[in-house]
């Protein structure tokens, strides 16, 4: 089987760096012509240079409604359209007991991880997927959720609610926009700047009790998220996939 993108165009968000930039870079490896989407510009040019085919970059921040009109129309007139938009970028601003995150920090967080990826798929589908669904190429929507949106664990809280929204979002707008697909990935804990802390402090100790003995990468998010942007995977939609390399399966877990 081939996983093939070619004649596509994506737009992933937080692509500078981390799951984002593997995202891109697979995709654009891959066949597709990809738009990458950042707060800061340097960093994007220094992504897209080591990439291998058609790439661009337009810096923008992911919770800001209007940028996202905005990157979805450049993506448009610089690709001829949008098949394939990545929600990929997050923050969490928050580490700590719930009920004791302030009100600036609980809206930021919920400005980035929800609120922006729900108006970015407005503005993807009203201004490109909701026509070319009509006509016969409907097209893929990613929500990047995670694990922690699927489980109670202290600290993460906030940043947790978020993910889960993100889950139900998925599934909503998979019955409502189809037959474009919605499909969420949630990852466990990877290497990554964005997991640092975690990966710090806990991640020797998870890798040692994991059944594939490591972390993940962000190229395994990368592989799945190719394969569920591409035609090998046109049945999958509403659904949330959990790649945690077995956390979920192993003994005492």
């Amino acid at each position: 089987m081939e996983i093939s993108l070619n004649g596509k165009v994506a737009l992933v968000t937080g692509a500078s760096k981390g799951i984002g930039k593997a995202i891109a870079a697979t995709m654009a490896a891959s066949g597709a012509k990809v738009m990458l989407v950042s707060r800061k510009l340097e960093g994007l040019q220094a992504a897209a240079a080591e990439m291998t085919g058609e790439v661009d970059v337009y810096a923008a921040n992911a919770g800001d409604v209007e940028a996202g009109k905005a990157a979805i129309a450049t993506t448009i007139e610089r690709f001829g359209g949008l098949d394939i938009l990545v929600n990929n970028a997050a923050t969490n601003p928050y580490f700590g007991f719930t009920l004791g995150v302030d009100e600036g920090r609980f809206d930021k967080t919920f400005d980035v991880n929800l609120r922006g990826p729900l108006f970015w798929i407005q503005a993807a589908w009203e201004q490109a997927m909701k026509e070319s669904t009509a006509n016969g190429k409907p097209g893929v929507i990613i929500n990047l959720a995670s694990v922690g949106g699927l489980r109670a664990e202290f600290g993460l809280g906030v940043y947790n609610l978020t993910k889960a929204a993100v889950v139900h979002m998925t599934r909503q707008l998979a019955a409502e926009l189809g037959p474009t697909r919605v499909v969420g990935i949630a990852p466990g804990l990877v290497q990554t700047d964005f997991a640092a802390y975690l990966v710090d402090n806990f991640g020797e100790k998870l890798a040692e009790q994991l059944p594939t003995k490591r972390l993940g990468l962000p190229q395994d998010i990368a592989n799945l998220a190719v394969f569920l942007a591409s035609d090998a995977a046109s049945w999958i939609t509403g659904e949330t996939f959990v790649i945690d390399g077995g956390a979920g399966v192993r003994i005492g877990g």
